[in-house]
């Protein structure tokens, strides 16, 4: 997968651009990033936001190495898939996104 790949799976999976990078927030933050895709010239990288504020590398993978698994339709390489939490993370962000659709632009 390349970076447009991975951005196209991000936005469709609950993930949303926070300062140029695909992000998750936390539920009870939404304009927070806590986890982000930073992309790099040959590989990308998946960072989470530490308490104090710095972000930490958690994997990073060369782009021809991460590939979509048909079964889970998640991208393999990344740790997404066995990194506790982020399979709930992601849930909960599309979840919001999908609610946020179905409830369409506030009435005036």
């Amino acid at each position: 997968m390349d970076k447009d790949e991975l951005t196209g799976w991000a936005l469709a999976n609950g993930w949303q651009m926070i300062a140029g990078c695909p992000s998750l927030t936390k539920p009870s933050s939404p304009k927070e990033a806590i986890v982000r895709m930073v992309f790099k010239a040959t590989v990308v990288n998946v960072e989470v936001k530490k308490p104090a504020g710095k972000w930490e590398k958690v994997s990073g993978e060369s782009y021809p190495k991460v590939r979509l698994d048909p079964d889970s339709e998640m991208p393999l390489g990344l740790g997404l898939d066995t990194i506790t939490g982020f399979s709930m993370l992601m849930r909960d962000n599309k979840d919001r996104m999908v609610f946020a659709r179905m409830a369409g632009p506030p009435k005036t």
